[in-house]
């Protein structure tokens, strides 16, 4: 066994898990967290169980965001010799996978920072306000990450 015999599949398991951590870590915390918090917590404690709660979460998001596109375009460009080579169903992972980029570059900077002013200030009608838009369009990443998925699942197998 090679070196270059290990590289690919640790490429795609790395990318594997990437995706499996951001898109499982929105799943669970749209579908099971958000509604569970909404019934037991009061506003104030919601709001500070969700900007820790998400401070810990993006850690491993910038992790994801960062190793997706590594491995995803060191496999097209080192295995299957650049985009030319690659079906449609790669080109649209790629394509998404960099809008869902872009949508969590923007919670990260805009509504989350805005999260975290409002609970350190005590300012909870605003940090409602910021986690509200983060939900949205953490359910969008979401709904395109799944999206994203079904393509790499089932697309693959697909003639295009």
């Amino acid at each position: 066994m090679t070196l270059d015999s290990l590289i690919y599949p640790l490429a795609m398991t790395l990318h594997g898990i990437s995706a499996v951590i951001w898109v499982g870590g929105m799943f669970f915390a749209y579908v099971a967290l958000r509604p569970a918090a909404a019934t037991v917590l009061a506003p104030a404690e919601r709001l500070t169980l969700w900007s820790q709660t998400l401070q810990r979460f993006f850690v491993w998001v910038w992790l994801a965001v960062i190793l997706l596109p590594l491995t995803g375009y060191w496999m097209i460009f080192s295995f299957f010799n650049g985009f030319a080579s690659v079906g449609l169903h790669v080109h649209l992972m790629q394509a998404l996978g960099l809008v869902m980029i872009l949508i969590y570059l923007h919670v990260f900077f805009a509504p989350y920072q805005k999260l975290r002013r409002a609970v350190k200030a005590e300012n909870f009608p605003e940090g409602a306000k910021s986690l509200a838009q983060i939900r949205q369009l953490v359910g969008l990443n979401l709904l395109i990450g799944l999206v994203v998925l079904v393509i790499a699942l089932g697309l693959e197998h697909v003639s295009l």
